[in-house]
């Protein structure tokens, strides 16, 4: 019996943890329809944390090019595209990084925090964080 509990709490516990993380998958909403249009897998490399678009929910999007981007992006396929570079972790936020807009090509410094164990704030803006655009994403389920 105490083993079956130690088990439970021990579980519960990793749980609890992994829920409370940047990383995993989460759903990007079309801020028009709010409906889901993309997935994006938010993970760990060499302790920054990057994301990847790993869905695109329209079929026809599932095909499109990033031909308003630059560099090494311009017109690659935005699935499978990262799209958040090297943000470190700063207390409770992650921040010092990069964030695409394949929408419109464009390059963005960025944070992100973890407003609940399932919904994802990531501020992208140029300059100051005060001018910039804040978005959210939330944890697919």
């Amino acid at each position: 019996m105490k083993k079956r509990f130690l088990i439970s709490i021990l579980f519960l516990s990793i749980t609890v943890t992994n829920a409370q993380t940047i990383f995993g998958v989460w759903e990007s909403k079309n801020e028009d329809t709010n409906k889901v249009d993309s997935y994006i897998e938010v993970y760990k490399k060499e302790g920054k944390a990057y994301a990847k678009i790993i869905k695109i929910t329209d079929k026809n999007g599932q095909t499109t090019l990033c031909d308003k981007c630059e560099g090494e992006n311009k017109n690659k396929p935005i699935l499978g595209m990262n799209i958040l570079y090297g943000l470190s972790k700063n207390d409770d936020e992650w921040s010092d990084g990069k964030i695409l807009d394949p929408r419109n090509g464009k390059l963005y410094t960025c944070y992100i925090k973890l407003e609940t164990k399932n919904k994802l704030k990531i501020r992208g803006y140029v300059g100051f964080a005060m001018f910039g655009r804040t978005t959210y994403w939330y944890r697919k389920k």
